[in-house]
Formats: structure tokens, C-alpha cells, sequence
């Protein structure tokens, strides 16, 4: 069991081949500069013998699509080839955190991942990438960002830590949650309809100690290091890392059992 006195919380933070490790700093430098101790899992090493309660949290982060064998459809032309040991090993602690009640904060692919475990779909490509995956004239590269504004649910966990009613973020997928696509028992806190297509950006599990997922990625540094726009990105990882400090035996709720 995590200790009681959580100073620095331990936080799982998976990753799954090399583009996916290229990017796992910048989710590290996150978690500590919110007082966390990033732990590295690469999913490729994921043997179903990871003990979730010896850490306090969960990240699980952006990467290659998911397999959408995983919600019952045929691969579209425009979806990446399946990574069948990252999808097996989230797939797995993204269900151990929520029957345990172990803090989760999902980032673009998490929060897609979220999505299916708890039954949900995905749109499989948007068919106009801009805002959400886009090349914008003086960027560098095909995946630099897209921005647009996230409108919040009031009272929702995402306004709490946000303190917003509408904040503005990065954009890096072509793939998404659409509002017929989310998964029962989950609760939309974070839409935009950017693009002409209405696309969930936040979602939250009820009753959960923390489980909070995000299409966008607060990680970056475009992201951690403009304060104007640290109601999504920065006060995110403090309100995750604030949750890893609580000791589970003080949080409400028993663990929940998903069949």
C-alpha cells in the first residue's frame, strides 16, 4: 500500500514505443512540477503483474490509435495500425484504477482509451483537421498544434480545478468522442464544437475519488509554460496530484467491481 504521508506521490506513467518515449519527458516534467514522482511503464513490458495500489496514481498518456477491434468496428484507411501490448496493458490499469479508486488523469489517447473501457466508441478521422490536428503556415512539421476553446460544465470536477467556464487549449488528434460515441456512466465536462463537428474534450467518472480524461494535452510546454494557460494544463496535474496525496483508505466509496 502507498504510504500515509505522500509528500511526492508515485505516479504511473505508461508509454509504448518510441514515439510515444520521445514524448514521455515532457508528461514527467509535468508530474513534477506538480509535486509528483513520474514512475516509467513501458507497455511493452506489461505482463498483467502491476500491483496499481503500490502507486498513487495513474497517467496514462497520448500514442497511436487505439485498436477499434477493441469497440467492435473494421479499421478505417486513415487509422493507424493496432499496438496490441499498449492497448492490452492501458486497457488493464485504466480498469484496475477505476475499480480500485486510484487517482487517473487520462491525456488524448488515455481519454480515448477511458472511453472504451467504459464502453464508448471513436470517431475514427476528422475529416477537417483544423482546429484539432493541424499545419498552420510558420509551424514546423505535420503535427504541430491546433488551439480552440473548451467550453466547461459548471460545478464539474474540470471547473473546479480549472476555475473556468471556457479555457483554451492545444489540439493534437484525428480521432475523437463524439457525443454519441461516449460511454454510459460517463459524464461529458469539456465540449467544443470548433470545426463544425461537436466533439467531447473532457470527461469524468461519478463517484470516482479523481478520474478525469482530456483530448488535449496539457503536458506540452506550450501549454506548461504560458500562465494564461494554466487553468488547462497546470492546475490539472496539481488537482491530480493533490488527489494522489489523499490516502485511499480516507477516500470515499469502495472499490467498484466491473464484471
Amino acid at each position: 500500500m502507498p504510504p500515509e504521508s505522500k509528500e511526492r506521490p508515485r505516479i504511473l506513467v505508461t508509454f509504448g514505443g518510441k514515439r510515444s518515449l520521445d514524448q514521455w519527458e515532457a508528461y514527467a516534467s509535468a508530474v513534477e512540477r506538480a509535486g509528483g514522482e513520474p514512475i516509467a511503464m513501458d507497455a511493452r513490458e506489461y505482463r498483467g503483474d502491476i500491483d496499481l495500489t503500490a502507486y498513487d496514481g495513474l497517467l496514462t498518456t497520448g500514442g497511436v490509435d487505439v485498436d477499434p477491434a477493441r469497440y467492435d468496428e473494421p479499421r478505417a484507411p486513415q487509422t493507424e495500425p493496432p499496438f496490441p501490448e499498449r492497448d492490452e496493458a492501458e486497457f488493464a490499469l485504466t480498469r484496475a484504477a477505476l475499480d480500485l479508486d486510484v487517482p487517473l488523469l487520462a491525456i488524448c489517447r488515455g481519454f480515448q482509451v477511458l472511453n472504451v473501457v467504459a464502453g464508448g466508441s471513436l470517431h475514427q478521422h476528422l475529416d477537417e483537421q483544423e482546429p484539432h490536428r493541424s499545419r498552420r503556415e510558420g509551424d514546423s512539421g505535420p503535427y504541430a498544434s491546433g488551439w480552440h476553446s473548451v467550453e466547461v460544465t459548471p460545478g464539474s470536477l474540470l471547473a473546479r480545478l480549472s476555475g473556468e467556464t471556457s479555457m483554451r487549449v492545444n489540439s493534437r488528434h484525428h480521432q475523437a468522442v463524439t457525443p454519441d460515441r461516449l460511454a454510459p456512466g460517463l459524464v461529458a465536462t469539456g465540449r467544443t464544437d470548433e470545426g463544425g463537428l461537436e466533439i467531447i474534450e473532457a470527461v469524468e467518472v461519478p463517484g470516482h475519488a479523481f478520474a478525469l480524461g482530456v483530448q488535449w494535452h496539457p503536458e506540452r510546454a506550450e501549454m506548461q509554460d504560458d500562465a494564461t494557460l494554466d487553468p488547462g494544463a497546470l492546475r490539472l496535474f496539481e488537482g491530480f496530484m493533490a488527489a494522489c496525496r489523499v490516502p485511499r483508505t480516507a477516500r470515499p466509496g469502495e472499490p467498484r467491481s466491473r464484471g
